[in-house]
Formats: C-alpha cells, structure tokens, sequence
C-alpha cells in the first residue's frame, strides 16, 4: 500500500493509515484529452486485475447538478463558484475516493483540486484562502498535467463542440468582448498558475500535443513505475 497524507489536517474521521489504495490524478485544461486519457488508462488498469475508481468535478450527485444549472445563467460570482465547486470535491472526497482508497482501489481522478485552485487564482481569489479551502484533500500518489499549446485546445475545442464554453474561455472576468480572443488569454493566464501549482506541488508535465497513443504509452508507463516503486519500499 502507499502511505497517505493530506495538505493539512486530514477530514474528520479519517484514518489515513488505513487508505491502501493509490491515488493517480490527470490534470489539464478542456480539450486536452485529459478524460480519454483517463478512460484509457482506467480500462488498462482493470484489464491487469486492478480495481479502479474513476472520479472528477460535477460528479458529486448533491451538488453536480445543481451547480451545473446554476452555470447555465453565467451569473455566478468567482468566490461562490468556488464554493460551489469545493462542495462537490469534498463530498466526492469523503462518500467515493476515501472509500475507493480503504478498499485497495485505484483512484483515477479526471482533474483534482489544481484545476480548481488555478481557477480561483485566475480570477482573483486570495492564494492563503484558495490553499486553505483544500487544505484537507489527500496528497496524490502522482499527478500528471497535459500540457497543450492554446492554439490546439481552441482547434479541439471548436472541432468537437463547434462553440466556446463561456467558464472556459474567461468571459466572466472579461479578458476581452471576443470570445476567441478571450480563450486565449484565459488559458494562458491557466497556464502561468498551473505552472506555479507545478513548481510547487511537483507534478509530472505530460505533452499533450501529440497523438493520442503515443500520450497514453507515456501515461502507462508512469503509472507502472508509480506502482512498482511504492511497492518496492513497502517491501
């Protein structure tokens, strides 16, 4: 098993001790193919015995849906989006991945507490409070983020839904009035504060840019090496 810790003090009623599972986290922005990634690996895993959870945002069936429909305004305001968003991580957190990780599975998460944080950061949130609101997340067994140039999340993007997300192209904080352009900016702004979150939290960077196998190769072998490592030093 692999030993578990938090950022800060762990959720109350969690013996940390007692979490034998791993948990593997993809990170990136929309279109990145973070979630085929994800899928991939997850089918991979089971195929070689393991027993895997796959988690991510707006899966929490309390708060999902409704922050779902509360989006669908773009009416919110950056701090209760956030709070919005904390709530579902941190019931998916207690009723699914701390289960999953007592029961010995493999947690794969589709985006994790990163996502949310550079989010917060890029529209203005206090760095103290946004690493404070997370405080109690478990620290991943490894975290790999798909690294893609803006142009070809844009391509991507327009190439699978023919439109724009307003959240994810910036236009709540109006970047800019064109909704390309805005994009744009946005996701280099991400990018600066995932690369902070990188140097700081010490994830591995994935490039994202090229086919989908040859990222998937890459990812497999990670994983392996994550496995047969914590394995190794458990004796």
């Amino acid at each position: 098993m692999s030993e578990k810790k938090c950022y800060g003090n762990p959720p109350p009623h969690v013996d940390l001790s007692r979490l034998s599972g791993f948990l593997i986290v993809i990170e990136g922005p929309d279109s990145s193919g973070r979630s085929t990634q994800t899928r991939m690996l997850s089918n991979w895993l089971e195929q070689r015995g393991y027993a895997v959870v796959q988690t991510g945002l707006l899966r929490s069936p309390i708060v999902g849906p409704a922050l779902e429909a509360a989006k669908q305004g773009n009416v919110l305001s950056p701090r209760t989006m956030s709070l919005f968003y904390a709530t579902d991580f941190y019931d998916q957190l207690e009723n699914t991945i701390v289960p999953a990780l007592r029961a010995g599975y493999i947690v794969l998460a589709d985006r994790y507490v990163y996502t949310l944080q550079a989010r917060d950061l890029v529209r203005g949130a206090d760095p103290g409070w946004v690493e404070s609101l997370y405080s109690m997340a478990i620290v991943p067994d490894a975290v790999f983020f798909l690294m893609a140039s803006s142009r070809n999340l844009v391509e991507r993007t327009l190439t699978a839904n023919q439109l724009l997300d307003y959240w994810e192209s910036g236009m709540d904080i109006g970047i800019s009035r064109n909704w390309f352009e805005s994009f744009i900016r946005y996701q280099r702004r991400l990018r600066v504060e995932f690369k902070n979150l990188q140097e700081k939290y010490g994830f591995e960077i994935v490039d994202a840019n090229r086919s989908v196998n040859a990222i998937q190769k890459g990812l497999r072998a990670h994983v392996e090496t994550v496995l047969h490592d914590t394995r190794s030093v458990l004796g």
